[in-house]
């Protein structure tokens, strides 16, 4: 029997534990669950041989040791900033870890530590990071493999409403952490290679730099550049490449609306507002705004962003999250972020029959015999409920397969990988197939 740690079992886990828990009994596998809360999952799953759910504190070392050292995988779905911690734990145990996470500074610190331990510590095992790299991987060798000389790579992915669920004038709702969303960009300047030409967009230009990308069946999209893409370069042996960009896809309008809370601060989380529980909607945003007692918040506003007058899509989307009302805030010590956060909780919350959506597109453009070709490969997949969300099946999945594949030793290479060579792509994408996540390829030039 072997032992399965599962460190955090949040919203997009439902699927990484279907699966690993439907393959138990054929592989022999023990799993289980540590969270703070775990009561939410006994309403879902019955504890026997095969499952345990425990509540655990995992920052604690003494709990979160007690835990890896009897495991034989730990697959951490922490929030990020915790995966350090699961990963000294693996090394001190020699315990292989997984996650879908960025490698992170810290964590490719610890490679001579983990080769010197003899573990696996594979990251980035999720949607993005994680089905972008297999799936790019697999056409970046494909087109060298031919003789095709790469000039340029771009890749977008998002997480969106299903069109049924599309319902509001946003386009958007909350698939995945509301916190991600709304701090999303604030880790310094994105970069990107264009052309030849290093490119870097400060935070608060961001919104206002998007690219236009149309996939077939599915519209428009818009796409605004996402954290570093130059390291991808090394990564995925693109060094001489002359376009490098990694983005995040949203509908047609959302960015450009999404700049206007930038403009104001109401995305900062550096600081606490004071007796910010006894704002309403309508004073958090007057906060922001100059002192003028004979213009409205609305005047103000429109003045501030220079909002021509028949610029109303835009203002429609703000109201239509009730900005400018009398709804008292109630939270205390509260940074403009966190206020921001919880008014578009009210509006962008799941409803109950909505589906999510998760969209993929790459563009890779490439000389062969003189030639410039390019070709486009593309990716949507829809949620199922509520529980078996797009989000949950495209993070969820591509981990739970390569926590397979190491527990029966089809991975063994020690050391912290990303999931870009041949012999992790091409299984994980063969098996992804088989739950209905495919690419489309089609042809441009």
């Amino acid at each position: 029997m072997k032992e399965i740690l599962l460190c955090g079992a949040g919203r997009s886990s439902s699927v990484l534990i279907d699966y690993l828990l439907h393959n138990s009994a054929e592989y022999q596998w023990s799993i289980t669950i540590a969270d703070k809360n775990v009561e939410d999952l006994r309403t879902s799953y019955k504890e026997d041989r095969q499952l345990k759910l425990i509540s655990a504190n995992l920052v604690n070392d003494d709990e979160r040791n007690a835990l890896v050292k009897t495991a034989d995988l730990v697959i951490s779905m922490l929030p990020a900033r915790f995966h350090i911690l699961v990963a000294q734990s693996c090394i001190e145990y020699r315990v292989n870890l997984a996650t879908a996470s960025y490698v992170s500074e810290e964590m490719k610190s610890l490679e001579k530590k983990v080769q010197e331990a003899g573990i696996i510590f594979l990251n980035e095992l999720g949607v993005d990071p994680g089905i972008d790299h297999l799936s790019a991987k697999k056409v970046l060798d494909e087109i060298a493999e031919d003789g095709g000389e790469i000039e340029a790579f771009e890749t977008f992915t998002g997480g969106l409403l299903a069109p049924e669920s599309d319902t509001n004038p946003w386009n958007y709702k909350f698939t995945w952490n509301p916190r991600n969303v709304v701090l999303a960009g604030q880790g310094g300047a994105v970069k990107f290679l264009q052309e030849g030409t290093y490119k870097y967009i400060p935070y608060h230009r961001l919104f206002r730099r998007t690219e236009k990308i149309h996939i077939d069946g599915y519209g428009s999209f818009e796409g605004i550049a996402n954290r570093d893409s130059l390291k991808y370069r090394s990564i995925y042996g693109l060094e001489n490449i002359k376009t490098m960009y990694r983005g995040t896809l949203r509908r047609p309008g959302f960015c450009r609306a999404w700049d206007a809370f930038v403009q104001l601060g109401l995305t900062d989380d550096n600081y606490i507002l004071e007796k910010s529980e006894e704002l309403t909607f309508r004073t958090f945003v007057n906060l922001f705004l100059p002192y003028n007692p004979n213009d409205s918040v609305e005047l103000k506003l429109q003045h501030y962003l220079n909002l021509a007058h028949d610029d109303i899509d835009l203002f429609e989307k703000l109201k239509w999250l009730d900005l400018f009302e009398d709804i008292k805030v109630g939270i205390k010590e509260a940074t403009p972020a966190q206020i921001l956060q919880h008014i578009l909780e009210r509006k962008w919350k799941l409803e109950r029959d909505d589906k999510d959506m998760i969209v993929m597109w790459h563009k890779f453009i490439y000389k062969k015999n003189n030639q410039l070709h390019e070709l486009h490969s593309s990716m949507v997949v829809k949620g199922e409920s509520q529980r078996k969300t797009a989000m949950a099946k495209t993070v969820g999945l591509p981990l739970a397969i390569a926590s397979k594949m190491l527990l029966n030793h089809e991975f063994t290479q020690s050391g912290i990988h990303v999931p870009i060579m041949k012999s992790i792509y091409q299984p994980i994408l063969k098996e992804l197939a088989f739950h209905g996540i495919t690419f489309s390829e089609k042809v441009i030039s």
